[in-house]
């Protein structure tokens, strides 16, 4: 191979990366716009139930490798560029958003973690390694830094900091399933199926709704549906109606609308974050568990064939077959 070829490939590559990380800054920018349009303020500080970034994060390293964390970077700095200036010691969030999902990979990628998220394993792996654990980092740098420069006091230190881990957490939990599924999803040429994955939708939407909004304690009411998605379709089902849920029942709890009216911001945080939780383990988890169960199904429908053509071959025939 030529000098100018293999010069040709570098700058390709190098090209394909830069690419990459300001796909993936604008992409985490733009999420935690959206993010912050579901804000609180949690002693002074801003906080959001569902930081949506870090499962961008977390999905573009799944994808691409460790080689595009500068585009987490630069988006973080965006995003807190958007809530005022940016100074020095906001560097250190910076840090703690981007080791945050660092870490959530190197762990993914130590136990075979796979992106089909299509065993139990998988899904477990995703929930406790890829979001509860290293998530940790980001808030208890994130906290400390605001602590360290004075804009919250020490008495309001846990308070944020489970916030922070909580929406960050749950940014993993919810959308990076969403995004890890997409390029394995295919319009079903079943009209019936099609018409069901429709019907599915609007419940969820709906019902989600009606239950965030009504006085009444009904929110439990989108597990069914959530347990239908995760039996009938899967993590292509599933996926998307918690995050269907999640952001329903976010938009309802800033707006201390239904269940969540009456409430301390602690203690609707506390119940909204239970529920997000308990509603992506459902989805995640069964999921996993029907698709595993699925693949081991069509293995050994396979293998049976596979001997009963063995048999069939080996099978003295009779005269005059």
């Amino acid at each position: 191979m030529s000098d100018a070829v293999v010069r040709t490939e570098e700058w390709r590559r190098l090209t394909g990366t830069l690419l990459g990380i300001l796909a993936v800054a604008a992409a985490y920018y733009v999420s935690g716009l959206i993010g912050l349009m579901l804000r609180v303020v949690v002693e002074g500080a801003v906080v959001t139930p569902l930081w949506l970034p870090t499962g961008i994060a977390v999905a573009a390293l799944l994808w691409f490798g460790p080689r595009i964390w500068p585009g987490i970077a630069l988006g973080a700095y965006l995003a807190i560029e958007h809530l005022g200036s940016f100074r020095i010691e906001d560097a250190g969030i910076v840090l703690g958003n981007t080791l945050a999902p660092l870490c959530a990979y190197l762990l993914l990628r130590r136990v075979g973690f796979r992106n089909e998220i299509d065993r139990l394993r998988d899904g477990l792996a995703l929930v406790f390694l890829g979001g509860l654990v290293p998530m940790l980092i980001s808030a208890s740098i994130g906290t400390g830094v605001l602590v360290a420069t004075g804009d919250l006091a020490l008495g309001g230190f846990w308070p944020v900091w489970s916030a922070w881990w909580a929406g960050d957490a749950m940014g993993v939990l919810v959308l990076t399933p969403v995004l890890l599924v997409l390029p394995t999803v295919r319009m079903s040429q079943d009209a019936y199926r099609a018409a069901e994955a429709v019907a599915l939708t609007v419940a969820i939407g709906v019902g989600a709704f009606m239950a965030s909004r009504s006085s009444l304690s009904l929110l439990f009411l989108v597990f069914p549906l959530l347990i239908w998605a995760a039996v009938r379709f899967q993590l292509a089902g599933s996926a998307p109606c918690v995050l269907i849920t999640s952001v329903v029942v976010i938009s309802a709890a800033t707006d201390q609308a239904g269940p969540f009216a009456g409430h301390t911001l602690f203690e609707i945080m506390v119940n909204l974050q239970a529920l997000n939780g308990s509603a992506a383990l459902t989805a995640l988890l069964l999921s996993a568990m029907v698709t595993e169960q699925n693949n081991i199904r069509l293995k050994i429908e396979q293998v049976c064939e596979d001997l009963a053509e063995v048999v069939e071959r080996l099978a003295p025939r009779r005269p005059g077959d």
